[in-house]
């Protein structure tokens, strides 16, 4: 058992450089083959393992890094969409605005309209651009972790006979 670990940590390590590739190449084109061999790894083997450890497949996570990108160029710069399209790695505008909007639910353009016209503080990002657990606990009452952790603290100082199931 204990040798499974280095091979898990060096497995881990090579799908790491991995997907390091992926997300960073994004302009560039890259094969399955390619990514596969950044792992040293089978290109079947590569899916079926970068997907268990990050709950996608490696095409998944680098339409996701193009969407992610998209959505900072649609934002923060003033480059045309077909430019933003291009940056991102896309080969035609066509699917740019299919994926951009079935991901995101709007079109590139409606999409940097809105997110334009939200009244922003200067230095910190859009709303649209939190992650959607920040958003959530925008909602939680106040002190709710707290008091969570607090109860879950005093219960362990209470003695076993008196600790609740």
């Amino acid at each position: 058992m204990i040798t499974a670990l280095p091979h898990s940590n060096s497995l881990a390590r090579r799908l790491g450089r991995a997907r390091e590739l992926l997300c960073h190449t994004l302009d560039q084109k890259l094969t399955l083959e390619q990514a596969a061999r950044e792992a040293a790894l089978t290109p079947s083997h590569f899916i079926r393992a970068f997907k268990s450890v990050f709950g996608q497949t490696p095409q998944q996570m680098r339409i996701d890094a193009r969407i992610d990108l998209a959505k900072r160029l649609l934002i923060l710069d003033s480059m045309s969409v077909t430019d933003v399209c291009a940056a991102a790695g896309f080969a035609s505008l066509g699917t740019f605005s299919h994926v951009f909007a079935h991901r995101i639910g709007s079109s590139p353009s409606v999409f940097r309209r809105d997110a334009r016209t939200l009244a922003q503080v200067p230095g910190t990002l859009p709303p649209k651009l939190y992650p959607g657990c920040f958003t959530l606990m925008a909602y939680w009452p106040a002190g709710a972790i707290f008091e969570k952790r607090d109860r879950a603290d005093s219960a362990k100082l209470r003695p076993p006979s008196q600790r609740q199931l």
